[in-house]
């Protein structure tokens, strides 16, 4: 009988995907809690019976040799397998995650009506607007627009062209005589540093053919950027789905209307949750509501159509 090869421990392989991942022993200790000398001996140890260094050990930092490298992801791909075959029986809050301007200006006014619809499901939510780890951070569906890649594992679901445009107060319009779009170079504009190209998209979207179109101030987010213009601070090209409250209620005015951009307002859909109840009802709720946002907009909302 020939003797078994020697299997290093779960917890020494955890240790070492953590520090690696982290640059940090001090970390790795603190997210698995426990000491920093016992990450260090069930490295050592790891690197003892595989006959290989995996972490170069410096005064600062702690980086993985290019051997290291290899096995930590190995290893995070594995360990976040079992995470995600783990996590597919947990009855645990259902998260769904999409930037604060789409929780503030759309999601919020909305989500009353997924409640009374499913009075039992847990929610709760992650504000993020780039990529998501759907295991790691306990993801189970996110509102993304197609720029953004997606995680090669996900159940991707393309939902609506992003309508776009410019919007301002109407005592902005009303004192920059905003009657058309030659008047635009006369404006004070402004746009999101999420999205610093979007005049340029808005032109090229609009078929605008005038004086080259220069943002003045940019705004960390939307939410803060769409405050801006209902402040009478300039006009600021955003997607109608975050400015459909403000247009209602006449704090904003779109005085060309929209057109559709160049973005698509997509679902990631975890592909291990996917078969829970809950998240299959949230997932048909917000493709619902996103579809009826844009069918349902009343014409004082889509303005003029572009010429």
């Amino acid at each position: 009988m020939e003797p078994q090869t020697p299997r290093p421990s779960l917890n020494a392989l955890r240790a070492f995907e953590a520090t690696a991942r982290l640059r940090s022993m001090s970390s790795a200790a603190d997210e698995l809690s426990v000491t920093h000398g016992a990450v260090s001996r069930h490295i050592r140890s790891l690197e003892d019976m595989l006959g290989v260094v995996l972490l170069q050990r410096g005064p600062h930092s702690t980086d993985p040799t290019p051997d290291g490298v290899r096995l930590a992801d190995d290893l995070s791909k594995a360990f976040s397998l079992i995470q995600a075959s783990l996590e597919q029986f947990k009855a645990g809050p259902l998260t769904l995650s999409c930037s604060a301007s789409i929780m503030m200006y759309w999601l919020l006014p909305r989500i009353a009506t997924f409640k009374e619809r499913w009075p039992d499901v847990k929610l709760q939510f992650d504000m993020n607007y780039d990529q998501v780890d759907f295991v790691r951070d306990k993801i189970g569906v996110a509102i993304r627009n197609s720029a953004i890649e997606p995680p090669k594992e996900v159940e991707l679901r393309e939902l609506m062209v992003e309508q776009v445009g410019p919007v301002c107060s109407p005592g902005y319009m009303m004192s920059r005589q905003l009657r058309g779009v030659h008047d635009l170079p006369n404006a004070h504009l402004m746009v999101s540093k999420t999205r610093v190209g979007a005049w340029s998209d808005w032109m090229a979207a609009y078929g605008y053919s005038g004086e080259p179109l220069t943002a003045h101030d940019s705004f960390e987010h939307f939410y803060l950027l769409i405050q801006a213009a209902v402040c009478g601070l300039g006009v600021a090209v955003v997607p109608r789905m975050l400015v459909l409250g403000d247009l209602q209620s006449g704090k904003l005015v779109a005085p060309l209307g929209f057109v559709p951009g160049p973005r698509r307002t997509v679902l990631w859909i975890a592909p291990h949750l996917r078969n829970r109840q809950d998240l299959r009802a949230l997932t048909a709720w917000l493709e619902e509501e996103l579809i009826t946002t844009e069918s349902s907009v009343s014409p004082s909302v889509r303005g003029p159509k572009a010429q």
